[in-house]
């Protein structure tokens, strides 16, 4: 199977890049899982008859993960490996996290991972709140999402990679 060239994780909705890593992260699946084998998933999680009357009616407004997956499917083929589908960005919350270490004016090197989860060791995330640029309930689960971060690409990452623009 070929990757795909381009960055097609920047056109995959949050929920579906979610759930595709899910099933990634699952250790009963054998490699390599397609798009193919994500829409099976989602197809067995749905009773039929709300997957017959969805596809009449479309009930909610946003575009369900199905007719997303559907879509992929179209542009990219079935055997499309699905990693390539994963969002590899940080929350919001974090992306002014690592913004706040990148222009640190004493700051003299580009900003890891590493250097990230060590500044909010340091209280970064507690002078942010005060100064508003986090709210106090962001802050909760940003050691939980840079840990994720390292784990997957190292402490020796560049954290401007990571920035989520929205």
């Amino acid at each position: 199977m070929i990757r795909n060239p381009i960055d097609v994780a920047t056109r995959v909705s949050p929920n579906l890049s979610a759930l595709i890593e899910s099933r990634l992260n699952d250790a009963d699946i054998d490699p390599p899982i397609t798009l193919a084998t994500i829409r099976t998933f989602v197809i067995g999680l749905l009773p039929a008859a709300f997957t017959e009357t969805e596809q009449l009616h479309h009930f909610d407004v946003n575009e369900s993960l199905l007719d997303e997956l559907d879509g992929l499917i179209d542009e990219f083929g079935e055997t499309a490996l699905a990693i390539d589908f994963v969002q590899d960005a940080a929350s919001e919350p974090l992306s002014r996290v690592i913004e706040a270490v990148m222009y640190d004016e004493n700051r003299q090197a580009p900003p890891t991972l590493g250097a990230i989860k060590e500044a909010i060791f340091s209280g970064l995330l507690a002078r942010l709140v005060g100064e508003g640029a986090l709210d106090e309930d962001e802050d909760d689960g940003l050691l939980a999402e840079i840990d994720t971060l390292i784990e997957r690409y190292g402490e020796e990452a560049l954290a401007e990679n990571f920035l989520r623009y929205e």
